[in-house]
């Protein structure tokens, strides 16, 4: 709980009580801080056991932490059953980004090897570079563009 607390700011805490409660109330103040920690401990035990009798033996081995997001998604992602490790292993992040870098730039990269870049039925790399705008195209009233509207932005 308090894993996060330095000896430093620990410190402070206990001078801050100090001052505080003073030095003849604090001993009694920390008895009824860790009196009521342990009274909050046992109701939530006593809690989920009510909970547990009351769902029936179905869920005997239902544990409350794992409603929790994170640890519900960590222990579904550390399950091997879905083969996640070895697709988590075989994606190169890094590679995959100077891949899309070059093509955005124009320049040439080395063909990937693994042929994870494309998943459509080519089977090609696809062309991410600019092209360049076709010589003669002008804004006329004709254009394939809409005129600049300055109302609509």
């Amino acid at each position: 709980m308090f894993n996060d607390i330095g000896a430093l700011e620990l410190v402070t805490l206990v001078v801050l009580a100090v001052l505080v409660f003073g030095p003849d109330k604090l001993p009694k103040v920390i008895q009824d801080v860790t009196r009521t920690i342990r009274k909050i401990r046992e109701f939530s035990d006593s809690a989920k056991q009510d909970i547990r009798q009351e769902l029936g033996p179905e869920f005997k081995d239902f544990e409350f932490e794992d409603l929790n997001p994170k640890t519900f998604l960590r222990k579904q992602l550390d399950n091997d059953e879905l083969g996640l490790k070895e697709i988590r292993n075989g994606f190169d992040l890094k590679k995959e980004m100077a891949e899309v870098t070059d093509a955005v730039h124009g320049r040439d990269a080395e063909p990937s090897s693994s042929g994870s870049s494309s998943s459509g039925s080519g089977g090609g790399r696809i062309d991410m570079s600019k092209k360049p705008e076709t010589p003669g195209k002008t804004d006329k009233p004709g254009d394939d563009r809409p005129p600049f509207d300055m109302d609509a932005t």
